[in-house]
């Protein structure tokens, strides 16, 4: 999630400086767009489409397990 978060960081600081230096509603929408791309669009090809067939959940990814909340949370032993 991270690295993904990462490669949106750039464009995000370049928008943030130009809207600073001139405001204008067509950055401030891109800008909008980027961040829901990047957190819900991401969150939705990872948990639909790429994370359901990747072998790789079985040696515990911690984007499987970021983003698959159908599985059960371990808990913990004791109960009150």
């Amino acid at each position: 999630m991270i690295p993904d978060l990462l490669v949106s960081f750039i464009p995000f600081i370049a928008g943030i400086v130009l809207m600073i230096v001139k405001f204008d509603y067509i950055i401030l929408i891109t800008l909008l767009l980027l961040i829901f791309l990047t957190t819900t669009g991401n969150g939705f090809i990872r948990r639909k489409l790429t994370c359901r067939y990747c072998r790789q959940k079985e040696l515990g990814c911690p984007a499987d397990k970021l983003f698959n909340k159908n599985q059960l949370q371990p808990t913990s032993s004791h109960t009150p």
